[in-house]
């Protein structure tokens, strides 16, 4: 299978999202499933869980932009939590809060704080997958079994991966319901601010977990093994270090590069590094950030920041470097229009990408996003790695965290 007749799912339809758009805003490769034995469709959803889901929910449809679809609590019979769905483009967003002080996810929540306990994969055939995933090792947590209501029936599995983060796998070729079994349609009376961009952000780009020193090859071994992910690049050394912290990076990614999991952990420096940090604050390993795709990066971000939100620093010396300019050669905007936002621009082999991040979106200094627009790169921005890293130690060294 190949790009030109990669099926694409029903979000990504009703996004008018095509397989060219999907190049240019993921990546995306061509690809011959065939032989590959765990074949991922496309990531399903990101789940989070948060210690206020209606407030959480609120958020992200007032300040991202996202869209809410979906429901399910106490009033749809669902007693212990309440759930809710959003979406962005072909990006979904599943929010989780405890109703019930006894709930798993009250103790989630007390451990972690906000974030993602699961990134949820859709697959053409769960059985197949599970059981690839146990011939390999794989810890199962639910067996595939079937999910059914008046808009058909969904098949579900989930595996173990790193910390308490899950992957579920979804298989809802026979199902036209608004997410599963057991939610009910919702829509936001939110009325966005005129002249606001339509979307914020079209995909999910990646989602990076950080892993405990010494375990991230054994995180990359997992996908290799059980999934069936190729290792797409690799960040050692000097290449992502500053003078007081370093960390090490590896990514899988499926075959067509529409799921691409970097994986982090952290290497002896003078100081704590941000892997450090996210470890102490979670309470173990996680997902540190999501990547949000967008075609037009500064609109976003203009929006983002008349919303209140936060982003990272660059110092003016980044855009100043004769350096960059030379590196960089011509993008779609000035260099100056980027300084005015801070945003980082990059440039690899097959093309370039302009990426922003956010600060920490909650209370704990862990979770928090990234804005990332492509053309034609392949590659994560590790010309800026070191901006990057400095930048995040400056907010550190402010929290007293160093």
């Amino acid at each position: 299978m190949t790009t030109a007749d990669i099926r694409l799912t029903p979000r990504e339809v009703a996004a008018r999202l095509d397989t060219a758009g999907l190049r240019q805003l993921v990546g995306l490769v061509e690809h011959d499933d065939a032989a590959d034995p765990f074949p991922v469709v496309a990531l399903d959803a990101v789940v989070f869980v948060c210690g206020n889901a209606t407030q959480s929910m609120q958020y992200y449809v007032s300040t991202w932009g996202m869209t809410l679809v979906a429901y399910a609590g106490p009033e749809t019979g669902q007693r212990t939590h309440k759930s809710f769905v959003l979406e962005s483009g072909s990006a979904r967003f599943v929010l989780h809060g405890a109703v019930d002080p006894k709930s798993p996810l009250a103790d989630h929540h007390r451990t972690h704080g906000d974030g993602v306990t699961d990134l949820a994969m859709e697959v053409l055939d769960v059985d197949r997958c599970i059981a690839h995933a146990r011939s390999q090792g794989a810890t199962i947590l639910e067996e595939p079994h079937d999910v059914t209501d008046g808009f058909g029936t969904v098949r579900l599995a989930a595996i173990a991966t790193y910390g308490d983060t899950r992957h579920t796998i979804v298989d809802r070729s026979r199902y036209d319901g608004p997410y599963l079994p057991g939610y009910v349609s919702r829509s936001s009376t939110f009325v966005p601010r005129p002249g606001r961009p339509r979307r914020l952000f079209e995909a999910l780009d990646h989602a990076v977990g950080n892993v405990e020193m010494g375990r991230m090859d054994q995180w990359v071994r997992f996908y290799n093994r059980v999934m069936g992910f190729t290792n797409m690049a690799e960040f050692v050394g000097d290449d992502i270090a500053t003078e007081y912290s370093a960390l090490m990076s590896k990514v899988v990614a499926n075959g067509n590069h529409r799921v691409k999991f970097p994986l982090n952990e952290p290497a002896v420096g003078k100081k704590k590094s941000q892997i450090d940090e996210y470890l102490e604050f979670y309470g173990g390993p996680g997902c540190q950030h999501l990547a949000l795709a967008t075609g037009d990066i500064l609109a976003a971000v203009d929006a983002l920041r008349a919303e209140g939100v936060e982003f990272l620093s660059t110092p003016d010396a980044y855009y100043d470097d004769p350096e960059l300019r030379s590196r960089i050669g011509k993008v779609r905007v000035p260099v100056e229009e980027l300084h005015k936002r801070g945003i980082l621009v990059d440039r690899d082999e097959d093309g370039y990408l302009l990426q922003i991040f956010t600060r920490p979106l909650g209370d704990r200094p862990t979770m928090f996003f990234e804005l990332i627009e492509r053309h034609g790169s392949l590659g994560f921005g590790a010309g800026n790695f070191r901006a990057l890293f400095e930048s995040i130690e400056r907010e550190q060294a402010a929290r007293g965290n160093l």
